[in-house]
């Protein structure tokens, strides 16, 4: 029988279910998961994994879930993991969220009721008029959906009811991964890969049907201290030399057709400042460097620091620092050791009726760092689409289609060994 004849879909009761908790992440927090909110949405996904039947499953101390579908085959079989993130983005609000359900699209704008400006548009949104005849999901219009990770999420769990219901598919042991703080890019900072055991990982997280994502930007993070000259405002001529200023002059001299999220695409980079805070004598800006090759990051950040040494020029008696910290890497470079990896994942899209797409992220997932740390881990789609924003949206169908192919994904790995 065809695999997709035989699944009973829970991934829309899931997934609805899942939006109603609130699990923003905070990157102000100094706490581990950054807000203990998360952890409504853990012990909610812990409960249904044991409700299944996967005894080991738990939410540890830090926010994570873990579980493992026991193997079924004699089989000596890679242990391999699915992922996804339960935090939501910060630049959005995820309190009270209330999906709706838009079925039987055909290609109009879609007017989110909660507030009629917010309108999902066919011309920022081409991919809808790939979900002709699809139902859509989205929220009402005052907050983001969650689909960026919650559908990945529901995805898993439907799947891992499925290879549980159905001990007539043959796969070996599979773990079961939910992080927080993702969003914040604290996702994997606790995790317990030893405790995990899985040889090799996928996270649930992509946008387009069909797509399997290998190569993410590599990333850094600059923090920029400027430290100004403070006098009273009042007798504060050929004296005042003001951080504050300086700080707005350095963002104002970031160049915007090149160097810039807004004037770039495809494999280029960027320089993108995040955060401005501060006063008269001290400020500090935060950037976030992006490229895909990893050495670019260098001359990013000697441009930005020749830009800064260019403004300061007009205040002589001011100075700062800059200082660089590692985010995260291309996880290519890991990936292109494990191609058995990719070849599973493009066969299980395939298997599941659609035509794999193998992309480039412009951005990073947990599978990033999980692969700098032993544990090779493309990206499969999830359908979520304009995440981090109140027109976030996703389709029923995109949502069945990527539970089919991580039972697929599952499936294959049993075939091949």
């Amino acid at each position: 029988m065809n695999l997709s004849e035989t699944i009973s879909y829970t991934v829309v009761e899931r997934f609805l279910r899942y939006t109603e908790i609130d699990t923003q992440s905070d990157p102000y927090s100094n706490s581990f998961p950054s807000t203990d909110k998360q952890k409504d949405l853990g012990r909610l996904l812990v409960k249904e994994l044991l409700d299944m039947g996967l005894k080991d499953a738990h939410l540890d101390e830090y926010g994570y879930v873990y579980a493992s579908i026991p193997r079924n085959t004699d089989k000596k079989v890679p242990v391999i993991c699915f992922c996804s993130h339960m935090d939501t983005s910060p630049d959005c609000s995820g309190r009270e969220v209330k999906a709706i359900i838009h079925p039987n699209y055909q290609g109009q704008d879609i007017v989110l009721p909660y507030d009629p400006g917010q309108i999902i548009r066919i011309e920022d949104h081409p991919d809808l008029m790939n979900q002709i005849g699809n139902d859509i999901i989205t929220a009402g219009g005052t907050t983001l959906l969650g689909a960026d990770n919650k559908a990945g999420i529901a995805e898993i769990m439907d799947a891992a009811n499925f290879l549980i219901s159905h001990p007539e598919y043959q796969h070996g042991e599979i773990k079961i991964l939910f992080t927080p703080d993702e969003e914040i890019g604290r996702g994997v900072d606790r995790v317990d890969l030893k405790k995990l055991g899985a040889d090799f990982a996928y996270t649930i997280d992509g946008e387009t049907l069909g797509s399997i994502e290998q190569e993410t930007f590599s990333a850094d993070g600059v923090e920029i201290i400027i430290h100004g000259v403070s006098a009273h405002p009042g007798f504060a001529k050929n004296k005042m030399e003001s951080a504050l200023k300086i700080a707005s002059e350095i963002i104002s001299a970031l160049p915007k057709e090149f160097l810039s999220p807004e004037g770039t695409s495809g494999k280029e980079g960027f320089i993108h400042p995040v955060s401005i805070k501060g006063s008269v004598e001290n400020a500090t800006i935060e950037f976030i460097i992006r490229d895909f090759n990893t050495e670019s990051l260098k001359s990013h950040e000697s441009f930005l620091e020749q830009l800064v040494q260019k403004v300061l020029k007009a205040f002589p008696n001011s100075g700062y620092e800059f200082i660089v910290e590692e985010q995260y890497r291309n996880m290519k470079s890991v990936l292109e050791k494990h191609p058995q990896v990719i070849r599973a994942g493009i066969k299980a899209i395939e298997r599941s009726g659609l035509s794999a797409k193998l992309q480039s992220i412009r951005g990073g997932t947990d599978g990033s760092r999980l692969s700098f740390m032993g544990l090779p881990c493309p990206n499969i789609f999830a359908g979520e689409h304009a995440f981090h924003s109140k027109q976030e949206w996703v389709s029923v169908q995109d949502m069945q289609k990527a539970v089919q192919t991580i039972i697929h994904l599952a499936l294959i790995w049993e075939e091949n060994s």
